[in-house]
């Protein structure tokens, strides 16, 4: 990526409070800032982001949501910051471009949704009911090491993913969502402060490193919001745990598509809200 982007975590000045008094410091602090998806020239969505892993965030965003239908549909990603975002000098953008295969822009054109600002909600800005995607696909039968996964393989995951949240350590209010194996063994975490971004950006990083189609599941220090469970459905990935709670829509989602969704994955116990 370019070398003039923000930082992912910037030093800013803040006030300590004690009973003993207060200190000002220099404090880490989590860096939010506007991320345009561009696909073969087109602005497609505004994403409030971590500014670091954004190709492979881009990569994730367009097969999770299917802009694409595979990873060798994008032709190329190019990351560049653009002037400061209105009249705060200190707030720059960055535009990510994505060369995509013709016919994925055409199906992309004819369905295209205004996206802006897709932190918190996953259909915030469609311009109708009838534009709702709630109905997944469902997967295939789900495979014999979902059906038998235990409490220690969860623990085990959950266990190992702060060491991997490099950047939560410094600043605090960033989620990660990680891949782990059957056996609970974290294979990698990818982070950013809007837990949908850290779930593209690791299925990203896994179309990159074509580690999609590998047994495994998906931790992630959030609550399950439908939209989670959605982008995991499309992409054929059978369990999806989360260390908070989820929602009534995440969990019919996870039912439709036949997945087994886990929450409250923390200390000695995990709630399974799949009917699987």
């Amino acid at each position: 990526m370019p070398s003039d982007l923000p930082r992912a975590v910037q030093p800013l000045p803040a006030t300590v409070i004690t009973p003993e008094g207060a200190l000002l410091r220099l404090d880490a602090v989590a860096a939010e800032v506007p991320v345009a998806l561009v696909f073969n020239g087109i602005s497609h969505a505004v994403m409030m982001c971590s500014p670091q892993d954004l190709e492979v965030f881009a990569l994730g965003f367009a097969l999770s949501e299917g802009i694409i239908d595979q990873a060798a549909d994008c032709y190329g990603i190019e990351v560049q910051s653009l002037a400061p975002c209105g009249t705060d000098p200190e707030a720059p953008g960055i535009s990510v471009e994505m060369q995509i295969a013709s016919r994925c822009f055409v199906r992309l054109k004819e369905r295209r949704r205004a996206l802006t600002g897709r932190t918190g909600c996953g259909i915030c800005g469609i311009d109708s009911m009838d534009a709702l995607d709630l109905v997944p696909e469902p997967l295939p039968q789900l495979p014999d090491w979902a059906q038998h996964l235990d409490l220690a393989a969860l623990q085990t995951a959950f266990s190992q993913l702060p060491q991997l949240q490099l950047l939560n350590q410094q600043a605090g209010a960033v989620h990660a969502a990680g891949w782990a194996t059957p056996a609970g063994q974290l294979q990698v975490a990818l982070e950013d402060v809007g837990r949908h971004n850290a779930l593209d950006k690791l299925l990203g990083h896994m179309a990159h490193q074509q580690m999609l189609g590998q047994p495994g599941l998906v931790v992630m220090t959030s609550r399950a919001s439908y939209e989670l469970v959605r982008k995991c459905a499309r992409m054929g990935l059978p369990v999806l745990a989360t260390i908070s709670a989820p929602t009534t829509l995440a969990i019919q989602v996870a039912n439709q598509a036949g997945m087994r969704l886990f929450g409250l994955c923390r200390g000695p116990r995990v709630v399974r809200y799949s009917t699987l």
